[in-house]
């Protein structure tokens, strides 16, 4: 049975938009005080403007040191505790073939995805360790391209086999401290690109075929329900997907 949620507190990275945005509000619902985290603003506050209950509003860029730093001083200061990271934001690049990848568009996608995420995790690690009940937890943002490839995203598919270490890291270093981390590896959630799903993904085979999508409403849910779940039990991977997706044999 999952725990009472009612007055822990979740930071939730890359929170202004797509899933970030629906698990905030489903965290929200659940009880979790809200310390919201993205890039701009306007669009943190207006998700600050859905949820009846504390928030903090702190803009950052996950890929800089010093402002997730700042970012978890603002959201101990204000709630005095962190229970849960939501290691959410996350950014991909242009589909293009692996010879023709520009390495800036390599380093961001690594510097978003993987250095960000380790940045967040690491001061999670430094505020749980220290807090008094000790411990928390982390849910990192995988993707179904930790499990299987699309055509042409080099960038985005290392990035994400990278989240999957890093999680596996963070499971056993945070054992001793309380610290429980799992990932969700989503698959066709109907975020803001979901359009280029259902007007066609291009396929192993050449084609481009249009894909099933599935409520982001889902991944929220999943999201508050490994949330939800006491330290002595940990969801270490879930993979929630589209049901009709082409992942399972994807090849």
């Amino acid at each position: 049975m999952a725990e009472t949620s009612e007055g822990r507190v979740a930071l939730v990275t890359g929170a202004g938009s797509g899933i970030g945005r629906a698990s905030a509000l489903a965290l929200a619902k659940a009880g979790f005080r809200l310390a919201l985290i993205g890039r701009r603003r306007e669009p943190l506050d207006e998700v600050a403007a859905e949820i009846d209950g504390e928030t903090l509003v702190h803009p950052a860029n996950v890929a800089d040191e010093a402002d997730v730093a700042a970012a978890f001083v603002a959201a101990v200061a204000r709630f005095d505790r962190i229970d849960l990271l939501f290691n959410n934001a996350g950014t991909s690049a242009p589909k293009t073939p692996f010879e023709d990848i520009e390495l800036r568009h390599w380093n961001r996608v690594l510097a978003v995805n993987v250095t960000g995420s380790f940045l967040c995790a690491r001061e999670a690690f430094r505020v749980m360790k220290a807090q008094s009940p000790m411990g928390g937890r982390i849910i990192n943002n995988g993707s179904v391209s930790a499990h299987a490839p699309r055509p042409w995203g080099a960038a985005y598919t290392t990035s994400k086999h990278a989240i999957t270490g890093l999680t596996k890291q963070l499971s056993l270093d945070g054992r001793a401290y309380d610290i429980a981390c799992g990932q969700i590896d989503i698959g066709n959630a109907e975020t803001g690109v979901a359009q280029n799903l259902v007007q066609g993904m291009q396929q192993p085979d050449g084609r481009v075929v249009p894909e099933p999508v599935m409520p982001l409403a889902s991944v929220a849910d999943a999201v508050v329900f490994m949330a939800g779940l006491p330290l002595e039990s940990n969801v270490q991977f879930m993979t929630i997907m589209a049901t009709k997706m082409p992942l399972v044999g994807r090849g």
